[in-house]
């Protein structure tokens, strides 16, 4: 897969980067984040600094990821036990 080049800005900070996504998933990853720090911003009232927002924002999407693929290895785990009781029923 051929990755793109890309220049964009997020959250007022020019980025330049490759990746083998596509542009509009890019564009969604942006806004997600900008639309995240939004929200906390407002939360806080404008009280903290950018670097801590952004770390509150890093942590808050870590912990998305981990219990994504928490479920997702539920799900295949449970999928697994499924195929084997029907491979133990054949």
């Amino acid at each position: 897969m051929s990755q793109e080049h890309y220049n964009l800005t997020v959250l007022g900070t020019a980025v330049s980067f490759r990746h083998s996504a596509d542009l509009e998933r890019v564009r969604e990853a942006i806004a997600l984040v900008e639309g995240r720090f939004a929200d906390q911003k407002l939360r806080s009232h404008g009280m903290q600094s950018k670097d801590i927002l952004l770390t509150v924002l890093a942590l808050g999407l870590a912990d998305d990821l981990l219990q994504s693929q928490k479920k997702l290895d539920d799900v295949q785990n449970r999928i697994e036990a499924m195929l084997s009781k029907i491979e133990e029923s054949v």
